[in-house]
C-alpha cells in the first residue's frame, strides 16, 4: 500500500457518479429498475438514490472479492484509521464483531472478554462454538452503570486460562467508558493471544486529539468499527478493520461466509464518502463535538438532581479513560429512571435520545449536531424536573448483574429446551436471549442460570416501560430453559 493516498478521493462514489452517466439499460436485479417498476420507493427516496441501487459488475467491483474500486475504498479506509487492512462491512457492526470472533475463534477455543457485551458477541459464541471467559466488570454503584475490565481481572483470567485465543474488550462501552487498551493488548500479545475491540461506539477515536486510544493506534489485532453511529455514514454500515499480525485473505473468507453477495452500493458509498469527509475534516468537527458535549454537561449538571457525568470518573484502571463526546445523564435522583426520560422526551417534547435504561439517558452527540439542538434539549431536561420531579427511594439503580455461566452459548442455544413461566424460572439454566434494546447488552445470555435477582430486574425494566427483546415469546412473559434430560455432555463452562 502507497505511504500516502489521495484521501480526497471516493472511488466507490466516483464509479458511481460514472455509471450514472453512462445511462445503462438493466437487464440486471434489482427488479426495480433504477426505480422505474417501484414509482413509489423512487418517490420515496428519490431517482438518484434508486437510480444507484444496482447489482455488483465489473465496472464497480464486488464486495466478496474486491479488485478494483471496491479495493481502492477499503485501501483508503486502511489508511486513514491507521490499519493494515480494512473492509466493507454492510451487515452492520453486527456483522463485523461476529466475522472478528469467528476470525480468531473456533469450537472449544476460549476467549476472554467482559460479561457487558454487545449481544452480536455472544451470537457469535453460538455460531463457532468457542468458550467465554468473562471478566466481570466493576460496577459503580451511584451510576449504576458496569464499567471496563480491571488489568488485575484480565491477567488474572490470562494466568487462569493459558490456553485462550484471545481477549476482547470494550473500546468504549456504551457508556463512554475506556479500559487501558494498551495494557491489555499488551498483556495478550504477551500470552501469544489476539485482542480484539469492539469499537461500535468509538468510530471518533481515529479523528481527535482529545479522545482515548484507539484500537489501532493501541496495536490491537482486530476492531470491528461502527461508521454509522458516529462517523456519518448510512445505517447498516461499518468497517473491519485489522493489525499486520492478521491474515487478509483469511478474513475475507470469514466475512464471505455470512456477508451478503449482494452488497449494497448505497451503504458501501456512503462508507466511502463518510470515510473522505473524517479523514478531511474529521479532527476539527469533533473537537466541535467535544466543546458541545462539555457545554451540556454543565449546564444539565447547573439544573440540579441530573448528573451528567464525563472524565472526573476516570480511576486509572475500570475508568482508565472516558469518551468526552458522551452525553450519559443520571436520572434516578429526580425520582425517574432513565427509560421514562426517554420517553417523555420523545412523547412530550419531540426528542429523540438514543436510550434510556433503569437509572440513565444517553444523548449521542456526533457530527451533525448543532448547539441549538443541544439547548433545546439542556431546556427539556429542566422542565422535566420542574414537572415531574418525584421521591427517588425505592428505585433501582444496578444495572450489571454477574451471570453463573452454566454452559456455553453454544451448547445451551443448540440443547434440548422447554419453555415456562418467565417468572417462574428462577435456578433453570436459560437458552435464549433477554435483554433490553438499546443497548442490547444481554440480562440473561444461553447458559446462563437464571436467578430471582435477574428476574426482579426484568420484571422491573418491564415495568417501567424497557423495550425487551430476546426471547421467541414477544410478549415475554415465557422463557426458554434447558432440559435436565437432553443438556449435553462436555458442555459445562469451568
Amino acid at each position: 500500500m502507497s505511504e500516502h493516498l489521495d484521501q480526497t478521493r471516493a472511488p466507490i462514489h466516483e464509479a458511481l457518479e460514472r455509471f450514472r452517466d453512462m445511462r445503462v439499460v438493466p437487464f440486471d436485479v434489482p427488479g426495480h429498475k433504477h426505480g422505474k417498476g417501484n414509482p413509489e420507493l423512487a418517490a420515496f427516496l428519490g431517482e438518484r438514490c434508486v437510480g444507484i441501487d444496482v447489482n455488483s459488475m465489473k465496472p464497480l467491483d464486488n464486495l466478496c472479492h474486491p479488485v478494483s474500486v471496491i479495493r481502492e475504498a477499503e485501501e483508503l479506509a486502511a489508511e486513514a484509521f491507521g490499519a493494515a487492512h480494512a473492509f466493507l462491512m454492510v451487515g452492520g457492526t453486527t456483522s463485523a464483531v461476529q466475522s472478528m470472533v469467528l476470525s480468531s475463534c473456533k469450537r472449544g477455543d476460549k476467549i476472554i472478554l467482559p460479561r457487558n457485551v454487545h449481544r452480536s458477541v455472544i451470537n457469535a459464541l453460538v455460531l463457532c462454538g468457542a468458550v467465554p471467559v468473562y471478566v466481570n466488570p466493576e460496577v459503580d454503584q451511584r451510576l449504576g452503570i458496569s464499567l471496563g475490565m480491571r488489568r488485575e481481572q484480565v491477567m488474572k483470567a490470562i494466568r487462569s486460562h493459558p490456553d485462550a485465543v484471545a481477549v476482547l474488550v470494550n473500546n468504549p462501552t456504551y457508556y463512554g467508558v475506556c479500559s487501558d487498551l494498551r495494557a491489555i493488548v499488551w498483556m495478550a500479545h504477551e500470552a501469544g493471544m489476539l485482542c480484539l475491540a469492539d469499537e461500535a461506539h468509538g468510530t471518533h477515536f481515529y479523528f481527535g486529539d482529545s479522545m482515548p486510544v484507539s484500537a489501532m493506534a493501541a496495536g490491537a489485532d482486530m476492531a470491528a468499527v461502527s461508521m454509522h453511529k458516529s462517523g456519518g455514514s448510512l445505517t447498516q454500515s461499518s468497517l473491519l478493520l485489522i493489525g499486520p499480525a492478521m491474515n487478509p485473505g483469511h478474513v475475507r473468507q470469514i466475512i464471505n461466509l455470512t456477508q451478503t453477495t449482494s452488497g449494497s452500493y448505497l451503504l458501501m458509498s456512503s462508507l466511502d464518502i463518510s470515510r473522505r469527509n473524517l479523514a478531511m475534516r474529521g479532527r476539527r468537527v469533533f473537537s466541535k463535538v467535544i466543546d458541545m458535549a462539555a457545554y451540556a454537561r454543565e449546564e444539565i449538571n447547573a439544573v440540579g438532581g441530573y448528573y451528567a457525568f464525563g472524565q472526573e470518573l476516570i480511576n486509572g484502571d475500570s475508568i482508565f479513560d472516558f469518551d468526552p463526546t458522551k452525553l450519559s445523564v443520571h436520572t434516578r435522583d429526580i425520582g425517574l429512571a432513565g427509560i421514562e426520560v426517554y420517553d417523555i422526551l420523545r412523547d412530550e417534547y419531540d426528542i429523540q435520545i438514543e436510550f434510556g435504561d433503569i437509572g440513565n439517558i444517553l444523548a449521542y452527540l456526533s457530527i451533525g449536531d448543532r448547539p441549538q439542538e443541544l439547548e433545546r434539549l439542556v431546556s427539556a431536561l429542566a422542565e422535566i424536573k420542574r414537572r415531574y420531579h418525584r421521591d427517588s427511594s425505592g428505585l433501582l439503580s444496578q444495572e450489571y448483574i454477574d451471570p453463573e455461566v452454566v454452559l456455553s452459548p453454544q451448547a445451551a442455544f443448540y440443547a434440548s429446551k422447554r419453555s415456562m413461566p418467565l417468572m417462574d424460572s428462577a435456578g433453570y439454566v436459560c437458552s435464549e436471549f433477554v435483554m433490553c434494546y438499546p443497548p442490547g447488552i444481554p440480562i440473561l445470555a444461553p447458559g446462563e442460570r437464571i436467578t430471582k435477582e435477574i428476574l426482579d430486574y426484568i420484571a422491573y425494566a418491564k415495568a417501567k416501560g424497557c423495550s425487551m427483546t430476546g426471547p421467541e415469546d414477544p410478549r415475554i412473559e415465557n422463557i426458554n430453559i434447558l432440559d435436565e434430560g437432553g443438556m449435553p455432555f462436555g458442555a459445562v463452562v469451568q
